[in-house]
């Protein structure tokens, strides 16, 4: 009976799929970083609140995602908590629900502004998993803005600064739209044209990073290290997939890109408030990568 618990308990882990969930917490780390907030002299309970939120709000968008995709699943992966008869469809859609709740409550602790963009946030995410994750084009930018509204959601402990660094959302729109669109070939395979489109939209994230250079309040050789590990871990696997555009070869570069998304929001981070800020933030990326071995990423 122990053994059945322990079971279930790690099913419904995997249906919020952990190790996402902390490159969620980096979003969070850069957007308050961004703002201003002083980390370094106390800990601000915004900065725990909205980590909180974040983390519902993930952790409910994917366990829908599972939900909406449990007829789908039952067919190519039934291996996933709900088609292999894990978890009832109904307690998925509880848990689902109780997280984005959570996500929007935690929110409203901070700001309204924070409210908003947690709801526009939770919103987004629905309209993802329910319809636009089949669309070739639609879905990647939609995916894109639940995540650009995640960098927003940190920016928001400070609200008055999320009118003036709103253009921070468009980089993670851009490489979150390019892991989702190559991302549409995990199952049968891609082609080329995809990939070509994943890796233009990579070289324009790494090229917006530079851009912020131009801000007189970041310090580009602090990013610069951060940029160069970004590059490494994702162009490589992303030219692969493009060349053979083979299941397995997606996958990888799926799993590349959601992880080294911490890396990118350490090079934004480091940017904005020194070397060390950036460290702190790639140091969610052991814990993630150990969650990743355990739980699935996509």
């Amino acid at each position: 009976m122990l053994q059945a618990a322990k079971s279930q308990t790690r099913a419904y882990l995997q249906l919020m799929r952990p190790a996402n969930i902390v490159t969620a917490w980096a979003d969070i780390l850069v957007g308050f970083a961004a703002s201003g907030s002083g980390l370094w002299q106390q800990v601000d309970m915004s900065l725990v609140w909205l980590l909180l939120a974040t983390s519902g709000l993930y952790g409910g968008g994917v366990v829908f995602n599972d939900v909406f995709d449990a007829e789908l699943d039952a067919q190519e992966r039934p291996e996933r908590p709900i088609p292999s008869g894990m978890i009832a469809k109904q307690n998925a859609i509880a848990l689902g629900t109780l997280l984005l709740v959570l996500g929007i409550v935690a929110a409203t602790q901070v700001s309204v502004t924070s409210l908003v963009i947690a709801t526009t946030v939770a919103l987004a995410a629905i309209v993802y998993d329910a319809f636009s994750k089949h669309h070739t084009i639609f879905g990647p930018i939609n995916m894109g803005i639940c995540r650009g509204g995640n960098l927003l959601l940190g920016v928001s402990a400070v609200p008055a600064m999320v009118e003036h660094l709103w253009f921070l959302a468009g980089i993670p729109i851009a490489y979150i739209a390019a892991i989702t669109l190559i991302s549409q070939g995990e199952v049968r395979g891609g082609n080329n044209s995809t990939g070509m489109t994943a890796l233009v939209l990579i070289a324009g994230v790494i090229s917006g990073v530079f851009t912020l250079g131009l801000l007189p309040e970041y310090q580009m050789l602090a990013a610069l290290p951060f940029v160069a590990l970004f590059a490494w871990r994702v162009v490589p696997a992303f030219l692969q997939a493009w060349r053979e555009a083979t299941p397995e070869n997606i996958r990888t570069a799926v799993k590349a890109g959601v992880l080294s998304l911490i890396i990118l929001d350490a090079a934004i981070a480091a940017g904005f408030a020194g070397l060390p800020y950036g460290l702190l933030v790639l140091g969610l990326l052991p814990i993630s990568l150990s969650l990743a071995r355990i739980f699935a990423v996509t």
